[in-house]
Protein backbone atom coordinates (compact mmCIF):
# COMPACT_ATOMS: atom_id res chain seq x y z
CA UNK A 1 0.00 0.00 0.00
CA UNK A 2 1.27 3.14 -1.08
CA UNK A 3 1.95 6.00 1.57
CA UNK A 4 1.60 9.54 1.00
CA UNK A 5 5.87 10.18 1.76
CA UNK A 6 5.53 7.91 -1.62
CA UNK A 7 3.83 9.24 -3.83
CA UNK A 8 4.53 12.64 -5.56
CA UNK A 9 1.33 14.49 -4.40
CA UNK A 10 2.05 17.33 -7.09
CA UNK A 11 1.01 14.52 -9.85
CA UNK A 12 -1.40 13.19 -7.82
CA UNK A 13 -3.66 12.78 -10.72
CA UNK A 14 -1.49 10.24 -12.14
CA UNK A 15 -1.54 7.73 -9.04
CA UNK A 16 -5.56 8.60 -8.44
CA UNK A 17 -6.46 8.48 -12.34
CA UNK A 18 -4.42 6.87 -14.86
CA UNK A 19 -2.80 4.48 -11.67
CA UNK A 20 -6.42 3.38 -10.94
CA UNK A 21 -6.15 4.16 -7.17
CA UNK A 22 -9.07 6.49 -7.49
CA UNK A 23 -9.98 8.82 -4.39
CA UNK A 24 -9.66 5.16 -2.24
CA UNK A 25 -6.26 4.90 -3.07
CA UNK A 26 -5.64 8.62 -1.53
CA UNK A 27 -7.83 7.94 2.04
CA UNK A 28 -6.33 5.03 2.55
CA UNK A 29 -2.75 6.53 2.91
CA UNK A 30 -3.92 8.04 6.00
CA UNK A 31 -4.17 11.47 4.26
CA UNK A 32 -3.74 14.03 7.31
CA UNK A 33 -4.87 17.17 4.50
CA UNK A 34 -7.01 17.66 1.89
CA UNK A 35 -4.41 17.79 -1.43
CA UNK A 36 -5.29 21.21 -2.96
CA UNK A 37 -6.62 19.72 -6.72
CA UNK A 38 -9.88 18.59 -4.13
CA UNK A 39 -9.78 21.92 -2.76
CA UNK A 40 -13.53 23.37 -3.96
CA UNK A 41 -13.74 27.10 -4.41
CA UNK A 42 -15.66 28.69 -1.91
CA UNK A 43 -18.94 29.31 -3.48
CA UNK A 44 -18.65 25.04 -4.67
CA UNK A 45 -18.92 23.99 -1.43
CA UNK A 46 -21.79 23.00 0.95
CA UNK A 47 -21.83 25.31 4.13
CA UNK A 48 -24.23 25.73 7.60
CA UNK A 49 -25.50 29.15 6.61
CA UNK A 50 -27.29 27.14 3.26
CA UNK A 51 -28.88 24.19 4.64
CA UNK A 52 -32.42 24.06 6.23
CA UNK A 53 -32.58 22.01 8.77
CA UNK A 54 -36.40 22.10 9.37
CA UNK A 55 -37.43 20.92 5.80
CA UNK A 56 -37.44 18.02 4.09
CA UNK A 57 -38.44 16.25 0.69
CA UNK A 58 -41.43 14.04 0.87
CA UNK A 59 -41.80 10.44 1.85
CA UNK A 60 -44.48 8.20 -0.39
CA UNK A 61 -45.62 5.02 0.79
CA UNK A 62 -45.90 2.66 -2.11
CA UNK A 63 -47.52 0.37 -0.38
CA UNK A 64 -51.29 2.34 -1.06
CA UNK A 65 -50.72 1.76 -4.57
CA UNK A 66 -53.25 -1.21 -4.72
CA UNK A 67 -55.68 0.26 -2.63
CA UNK A 68 -55.36 3.68 -3.63
CA UNK A 69 -53.44 4.28 -6.68
CA UNK A 70 -55.35 7.33 -7.90
CA UNK A 71 -54.20 9.39 -4.31
CA UNK A 72 -50.34 7.95 -4.50
CA UNK A 73 -50.14 8.97 -8.17
CA UNK A 74 -51.14 12.21 -6.80
CA UNK A 75 -48.33 12.59 -3.90
CA UNK A 76 -45.57 11.25 -6.81
CA UNK A 77 -47.24 14.08 -9.37
CA UNK A 78 -46.72 16.77 -6.20
CA UNK A 79 -43.80 15.47 -5.13
CA UNK A 80 -42.69 15.79 -9.00
CA UNK A 81 -43.45 19.48 -9.32
CA UNK A 82 -42.49 20.63 -5.79
CA UNK A 83 -39.23 19.13 -5.66
CA UNK A 84 -38.44 17.06 -8.29
CA UNK A 85 -37.52 14.39 -5.71
CA UNK A 86 -39.01 12.25 -2.65
CA UNK A 87 -38.36 8.59 -0.98
CA UNK A 88 -40.18 5.94 -1.19
CA UNK A 89 -41.30 3.23 1.26
CA UNK A 90 -42.94 -0.33 1.22
CA UNK A 91 -42.06 -0.43 -2.68
CA UNK A 92 -41.73 -4.11 -2.89
CA UNK A 93 -38.11 -4.30 -3.62
CA UNK A 94 -36.65 -6.42 -0.73
CA UNK A 95 -34.14 -5.80 1.54
CA UNK A 96 -32.16 -8.67 0.18
CA UNK A 97 -31.89 -7.31 -2.67
CA UNK A 98 -30.72 -4.30 -1.35
CA UNK A 99 -28.29 -5.81 0.98
CA UNK A 100 -26.70 -7.47 -1.93
CA UNK A 101 -26.37 -4.54 -4.20
CA UNK A 102 -24.35 -2.98 -1.24
CA UNK A 103 -22.20 -5.42 -0.38
CA UNK A 104 -21.15 -5.92 -4.06
CA UNK A 105 -20.45 -2.51 -4.25
CA UNK A 106 -18.05 -3.10 -1.17
CA UNK A 107 -16.42 -6.15 -2.73
CA UNK A 108 -16.04 -4.10 -6.12
CA UNK A 109 -14.02 -1.19 -4.55
CA UNK A 110 -12.06 -3.22 -1.97
CA UNK A 111 -10.42 -4.92 -5.34
CA UNK A 112 -6.64 -3.80 -6.19
CA UNK A 113 -6.60 -1.23 -8.15
CA UNK A 114 -4.92 -2.52 -11.53
CA UNK A 115 -8.26 -5.19 -11.29
CA UNK A 116 -10.49 -1.95 -11.13
CA UNK A 117 -8.11 -0.15 -13.78
CA UNK A 118 -9.10 -3.02 -16.55
CA UNK A 119 -12.36 -0.98 -16.82
CA UNK A 120 -11.00 2.28 -17.21
CA UNK A 121 -11.83 4.22 -20.05
CA UNK A 122 -8.25 3.68 -21.04
CA UNK A 123 -8.59 -0.11 -20.65
CA UNK A 124 -11.97 -1.23 -21.09
CA UNK A 125 -12.93 -3.29 -24.01
CA UNK A 126 -17.00 -1.42 -23.94
CA UNK A 127 -17.91 1.95 -23.58
CA UNK A 128 -20.78 0.03 -21.82
CA UNK A 129 -18.55 -0.43 -18.38
CA UNK A 130 -16.39 2.59 -17.13
CA UNK A 131 -14.71 2.53 -13.67
CA UNK A 132 -12.84 6.05 -13.18
CA UNK A 133 -12.86 8.98 -10.22
CA UNK A 134 -14.35 12.40 -10.38
CA UNK A 135 -16.54 13.64 -12.58
CA UNK A 136 -14.57 14.55 -16.06
CA UNK A 137 -11.23 14.92 -14.50
CA UNK A 138 -9.64 16.97 -18.01
CA UNK A 139 -12.43 19.57 -17.63
CA UNK A 140 -12.73 19.77 -13.86
CA UNK A 141 -10.83 22.76 -12.33
CA UNK A 142 -10.89 20.96 -8.54
CA UNK A 143 -11.50 17.34 -8.42
CA UNK A 144 -14.72 15.66 -6.95
CA UNK A 145 -14.11 13.08 -3.42
CA UNK A 146 -15.61 9.88 -5.53
CA UNK A 147 -14.71 7.01 -7.27
CA UNK A 148 -17.62 4.65 -9.52
CA UNK A 149 -18.36 2.11 -12.01
CA UNK A 150 -20.66 2.57 -14.45
CA UNK A 151 -22.70 -0.29 -15.97
CA UNK A 152 -25.28 0.44 -19.36
CA UNK A 153 -27.43 -2.10 -19.43
CA UNK A 154 -27.81 -3.48 -23.15
CA UNK A 155 -29.21 -6.82 -22.15
CA UNK A 156 -28.50 -9.98 -19.95
CA UNK A 157 -25.82 -11.83 -22.36
CA UNK A 158 -23.91 -8.80 -22.54
CA UNK A 159 -23.80 -8.02 -19.15
CA UNK A 160 -22.84 -11.55 -17.95
CA UNK A 161 -19.49 -11.32 -20.95
CA UNK A 162 -19.43 -7.57 -19.93
CA UNK A 163 -19.61 -6.67 -16.21
CA UNK A 164 -17.29 -7.45 -13.89
CA UNK A 165 -17.64 -10.60 -11.36
CA UNK A 166 -17.49 -8.79 -8.51
CA UNK A 167 -21.13 -7.11 -8.31
CA UNK A 168 -22.28 -8.14 -12.23
CA UNK A 169 -25.07 -10.89 -10.67
CA UNK A 170 -26.17 -8.37 -7.46
CA UNK A 171 -26.21 -5.42 -9.93
CA UNK A 172 -28.39 -7.31 -12.58
CA UNK A 173 -30.96 -8.48 -9.68
CA UNK A 174 -31.59 -4.63 -8.90
CA UNK A 175 -32.09 -3.58 -12.07
CA UNK A 176 -34.72 -6.27 -12.66
CA UNK A 177 -36.18 -5.82 -9.37
CA UNK A 178 -36.71 -2.66 -9.86
CA UNK A 179 -38.51 -2.79 -13.15
CA UNK A 180 -42.22 -2.86 -11.90
CA UNK A 181 -42.01 0.43 -9.30
CA UNK A 182 -40.49 2.44 -12.27
CA UNK A 183 -43.28 1.85 -14.24
CA UNK A 184 -45.85 2.22 -11.61
CA UNK A 185 -43.91 5.63 -10.87
CA UNK A 186 -43.95 6.68 -14.70
CA UNK A 187 -47.67 5.92 -15.11
CA UNK A 188 -48.62 8.22 -12.17
CA UNK A 189 -46.34 10.87 -13.88
CA UNK A 190 -47.72 10.08 -17.50
CA UNK A 191 -51.30 10.52 -16.23
CA UNK A 192 -50.40 13.77 -14.43
CA UNK A 193 -49.18 15.04 -17.71
CA UNK A 194 -52.81 14.08 -19.19
CA UNK A 195 -51.04 10.96 -21.15
CA UNK A 196 -53.34 8.12 -20.99
CA UNK A 197 -51.75 4.97 -21.27
CA UNK A 198 -48.20 4.13 -21.89
CA UNK A 199 -48.03 2.35 -25.47
CA UNK A 200 -44.78 0.81 -26.52
CA UNK A 201 -43.88 4.07 -28.19
CA UNK A 202 -43.88 6.22 -25.29
CA UNK A 203 -42.28 3.04 -22.81
CA UNK A 204 -39.42 3.45 -24.75
CA UNK A 205 -38.87 6.55 -24.81
CA UNK A 206 -39.50 6.88 -21.09
CA UNK A 207 -37.80 3.81 -20.40
CA UNK A 208 -35.72 2.64 -23.42
CA UNK A 209 -32.01 2.39 -21.84
CA UNK A 210 -30.81 1.87 -18.00
CA UNK A 211 -27.72 2.44 -16.37
CA UNK A 212 -26.32 1.03 -12.99
CA UNK A 213 -23.70 3.16 -11.20
CA UNK A 214 -21.81 2.61 -8.17
CA UNK A 215 -20.19 4.92 -6.15
CA UNK A 216 -17.60 5.20 -3.70
CA UNK A 217 -16.96 8.19 -1.43
CA UNK A 218 -14.08 7.58 0.92
CA UNK A 219 -13.52 8.90 3.78
CA UNK A 220 -12.02 12.44 3.63
CA UNK A 221 -9.66 15.02 5.60
CA UNK A 222 -11.11 18.37 5.63
CA UNK A 223 -14.85 17.28 4.24
CA UNK A 224 -15.92 21.07 4.23
CA UNK A 225 -13.13 21.79 1.79
CA UNK A 226 -14.33 19.67 -1.14
CA UNK A 227 -17.73 17.15 -2.18
CA UNK A 228 -17.93 13.95 -3.66
CA UNK A 229 -20.33 15.45 -6.17
CA UNK A 230 -20.85 18.80 -7.08
CA UNK A 231 -24.04 20.38 -8.37
CA UNK A 232 -25.83 18.89 -10.99
CA UNK A 233 -29.23 17.90 -12.31
CA UNK A 234 -29.57 14.27 -14.03
CA UNK A 235 -29.98 14.04 -17.74
CA UNK A 236 -32.26 10.87 -17.07
CA UNK A 237 -35.89 10.17 -17.37
CA UNK A 238 -36.00 8.97 -13.53
CA UNK A 239 -33.00 8.41 -11.11
CA UNK A 240 -33.68 5.65 -8.88
CA UNK A 241 -30.77 5.84 -6.07
CA UNK A 242 -30.28 3.76 -2.84
CA UNK A 243 -28.06 4.98 -0.50
CA UNK A 244 -26.64 3.74 2.53
CA UNK A 245 -26.98 4.91 6.42
CA UNK A 246 -24.42 7.64 6.37
CA UNK A 247 -26.17 10.60 4.42
CA UNK A 248 -24.37 13.09 2.82
CA UNK A 249 -27.06 13.90 -0.32
CA UNK A 250 -28.34 17.71 -0.21
CA UNK A 251 -31.21 18.70 -2.62
CA UNK A 252 -31.50 22.15 -4.04
CA UNK A 253 -35.09 23.74 -2.59
CA UNK A 254 -37.34 24.90 -5.51
CA UNK A 255 -36.23 28.77 -6.14
CA UNK A 256 -34.37 29.55 -3.28
CA UNK A 257 -30.33 29.10 -2.93
CA UNK A 258 -30.87 26.80 0.20
CA UNK A 259 -30.05 23.10 0.36
CA UNK A 260 -31.86 20.82 2.36
CA UNK A 261 -30.57 17.15 3.43
CA UNK A 262 -32.21 14.19 1.89
CA UNK A 263 -32.17 11.75 5.52
CA UNK A 264 -31.14 7.95 5.18
CA UNK A 265 -34.43 5.62 6.07
CA UNK A 266 -33.57 2.44 6.20
CA UNK A 267 -35.10 0.18 3.11
CA UNK A 268 -35.98 3.20 1.11
CA UNK A 269 -34.89 4.36 -2.44
CA UNK A 270 -34.71 8.23 -3.25
CA UNK A 271 -36.54 8.85 -6.67
CA UNK A 272 -35.59 11.89 -8.64
CA UNK A 273 -37.28 13.41 -11.81
CA UNK A 274 -34.14 13.92 -14.67
CA UNK A 275 -34.17 16.08 -17.27
CA UNK A 276 -35.30 14.47 -19.97
CA UNK A 277 -38.65 14.19 -17.97
CA UNK A 278 -38.56 18.21 -17.32
CA UNK A 279 -38.07 18.62 -21.02
CA UNK A 280 -41.04 15.91 -21.60
CA UNK A 281 -43.83 17.17 -19.21
CA UNK A 282 -42.39 21.12 -20.59
CA UNK A 283 -40.82 22.21 -17.17
CA UNK A 284 -43.91 20.92 -15.06
CA UNK A 285 -41.59 18.45 -13.64
CA UNK A 286 -38.75 19.55 -12.21
CA UNK A 287 -35.18 18.21 -12.36
CA UNK A 288 -33.33 19.64 -9.29
CA UNK A 289 -30.15 20.67 -8.72
CA UNK A 290 -28.50 18.06 -6.10
CA UNK A 291 -24.99 17.44 -4.66
CA UNK A 292 -23.23 15.08 -2.09
CA UNK A 293 -21.02 16.24 0.75
CA UNK A 294 -17.99 14.17 1.58
CA UNK A 295 -17.68 12.49 5.23
CA UNK A 296 -14.63 12.86 7.84
CA UNK A 297 -15.38 9.30 9.64
CA UNK A 298 -16.67 7.24 7.40
CA UNK A 299 -16.57 5.85 4.08
CA UNK A 300 -20.36 6.10 1.62
CA UNK A 301 -21.99 4.00 -1.12
CA UNK A 302 -25.29 4.70 -2.73
CA UNK A 303 -25.86 2.85 -6.02
CA UNK A 304 -28.01 4.70 -8.41
CA UNK A 305 -29.98 3.25 -11.82
CA UNK A 306 -30.44 6.35 -14.47
CA UNK A 307 -33.59 5.20 -16.32
CA UNK A 308 -33.71 7.11 -20.12
CA UNK A 309 -34.74 7.33 -23.62
CA UNK A 310 -32.44 5.23 -25.94
CA UNK A 311 -29.02 7.81 -27.39
CA UNK A 312 -30.96 7.44 -30.55
CA UNK A 313 -34.49 9.08 -29.31
CA UNK A 314 -35.33 12.62 -30.34
CA UNK A 315 -36.76 14.16 -27.11
CA UNK A 316 -38.76 17.07 -26.33
CA UNK A 317 -42.01 18.39 -24.61
CA UNK A 318 -44.62 15.45 -24.92
CA UNK A 319 -47.51 16.03 -27.37
CA UNK A 320 -50.39 15.56 -25.04
CA UNK A 321 -48.83 18.28 -22.68
CA UNK A 322 -49.46 20.71 -25.66
CA UNK A 323 -52.81 19.73 -26.43
CA UNK A 324 -54.22 22.75 -24.49
CA UNK A 325 -52.67 25.20 -26.06
CA UNK A 326 -49.66 25.75 -24.27
CA UNK A 327 -46.22 27.00 -25.89
CA UNK A 328 -42.88 24.97 -25.82
CA UNK A 329 -40.32 26.14 -23.73
CA UNK A 330 -37.72 23.40 -24.86
CA UNK A 331 -37.39 22.65 -28.71
CA UNK A 332 -36.14 18.81 -29.92
CA UNK A 333 -33.33 17.39 -29.31
CA UNK A 334 -31.60 14.11 -30.05
CA UNK A 335 -30.86 12.64 -26.61
CA UNK A 336 -27.64 11.14 -27.44
CA UNK A 337 -26.64 15.29 -28.36
CA UNK A 338 -28.00 16.17 -25.09
CA UNK A 339 -25.79 13.22 -22.94
CA UNK A 340 -22.84 14.36 -24.90
CA UNK A 341 -23.17 17.96 -23.73
CA UNK A 342 -23.51 17.34 -19.94
CA UNK A 343 -20.81 14.92 -20.26
CA UNK A 344 -17.81 16.82 -21.45
CA UNK A 345 -18.11 20.01 -19.02
CA UNK A 346 -17.72 19.93 -15.17
CA UNK A 347 -21.03 19.85 -13.52
CA UNK A 348 -22.32 23.42 -13.43
CA UNK A 349 -25.86 23.63 -11.90
CA UNK A 350 -29.09 23.21 -13.94
CA UNK A 351 -26.71 24.94 -16.89
CA UNK A 352 -27.47 21.48 -19.16
CA UNK A 353 -30.63 21.91 -19.66
CA UNK A 354 -30.59 25.35 -21.35
CA UNK A 355 -28.99 23.80 -24.27
CA UNK A 356 -32.62 22.18 -25.40
CA UNK A 357 -34.22 25.47 -24.55
CA UNK A 358 -35.95 27.78 -27.14
CA UNK A 359 -34.49 31.24 -26.93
Amino acid sequence: MPTAASIDLSNITDFVVNGGHGVKGLSEMGLQKLPKQYIQPMEERITKSTVILDDQIPVIDMSNWNIDNKLVGEKVCNAAEKWGFFQIINHDISLEVLESVKEATYRFFKQPAEEKNKHSKENSSTNNVRYGTSFTPKAEKALEWKDYLSLFYVSDEDAAALWPSALRDEALDFLRNSEVVIKKLLEALMKGLNVKEIDQTKESLLMGSKRINVNYYPKCPNPELTVGVGRHSDVSTLTILLQDNIGGLYVKKLDSDTWVHVPPIHGALVINIGDALQIMSNGRYKSIEHRVMTNGNNNRISVPIFVNPKPSDVIGPLAEVLESGEEPIYKQVLYSDYVKHFFRKAHDGKDTVDFAKIN
